[in-house]
């Protein structure tokens, strides 16, 4: 049993966590609502969602540790990931207007702190979205293609 094991793992092809879109939907506060769409393999599947307790929680702790904001996750499951992050934009006002500006964020110490899990050897993870969507309250949107840097984003509203 343990030779079939090893050569099953042998001449399996790379498994890999891709992440398909994020969307992130602003409100007039500053609030967001993200969701992520990605895709995990069985084999990620089971490393993580079997072996970790609750995504759910590490997912709002590595999310608040990160944005250093409040963040509660609607849900999470082997496809996507739902989290409201409170003052994630910032709002002035000036004259009739508001300006809602995103801070700027990146995926690279998401891609570095995955090499730190013990499932790290299980997975090939690629955390830039293949589309990141930014909308705003008024309906104007802001897209990115494959960047794990997403630039700051200010957007003025009448």
């Amino acid at each position: 049993m343990g030779c079939l094991l090893i050569v099953l793992l042998a001449v399996m092809p790379a498994q890999a966590f891709t992440a398909k879109t994020l969307t992130i939907t602003l409100n007039n506060n500053g609030d967001a609502e993200a969701v992520m769409q990605y895709d995990l393999s069985f084999i990620e599947q089971a490393a993580i969602f079997v072996h970790v307790t609750n995504p759910g929680t590490d997912l709002q702790n590595a999310l608040q540790g990160n944005l250093n904001r409040p963040v509660t996750v609607v849900s999470a499951d082997t496809s996507s990931a739902d989290v409201i992050i409170s003052s994630f934009a910032s709002t002035t006002q000036s004259g009739g207007t508001t300006t809602i500006a995103t801070p700027s964020f990146s995926f690279a110490n998401a891609q570095k702190d995955i090499q730190n899990q013990w499932y790290a050897s299980l997975i090939s993870a690629n955390f830039a979205p293949q589309t990141t969507t930014i909308v705003f309250p008024d309906g104007y949107q802001t897209t990115y293609y494959n960047q794990i840097d997403i630039p700051s984003v200010s957007h003025a509203i009448a």
